[in-house]
């Protein structure tokens, strides 16, 4: 299904990606977030589809099949390394920094701190070129 957007952000050069297409990488990115403690809980999807709500100003039917989406789009798409580098290359610094919160978000969803997330928010966030400074600011913001 995203055969053709995932050739289009793996190429060598990548061409900026428009509005649909990035929110649906961003949000990919969020559901392979809630996935890597290995328990897709319920908790995270509503967080996503609350977090892609309010980024976007969809209404919760538009954010919840959003994230349908990205789920389809995750599963297809390639490791986590190939992946984040894609989207850096095709989106602006502010936006990524705006995910690397997003991903905190969703990584405090289940009210724990788990090791598994936390190696991938700063995978993340190297890979998407947020500085370590920027990421810790992203987290303190999230948790208050």
């Amino acid at each position: 299904m995203f055969a053709d957007f995932l050739n289009s952000l793996l190429a060598p050069e990548p061409e900026p990606l428009d509005d649909t297409d990035a929110r649906r990488a961003l949000t990919a990115l969020l559901v392979r977030m809630a996935k890597s403690d290995g328990y897709y809980a319920a908790s995270e999807i509503m967080r996503i589809e609350k977090i892609v709500g309010k980024r976007y100003g969809l209404s919760h039917d538009d954010a919840k099949a959003l994230r349908a989406e990205a789920e389809q789009l995750e599963s297809e798409a390639p490791d986590t390394v190939r992946f984040t580098r894609a989207i850096k290359d095709a989106v602006a610094y502010q936006d990524r920094l705006a995910v690397i919160e997003a991903l905190w978000q969703v990584a405090l969803a289940d009210g724990e701190r788990d090791a598994e997330e936390d190696a991938l928010v700063r995978m993340a966030a190297n890979f998407l070129g947020v500085s370590d400074v920027d990421s810790a600011k992203a987290r303190q913001r999230i948790s208050g």
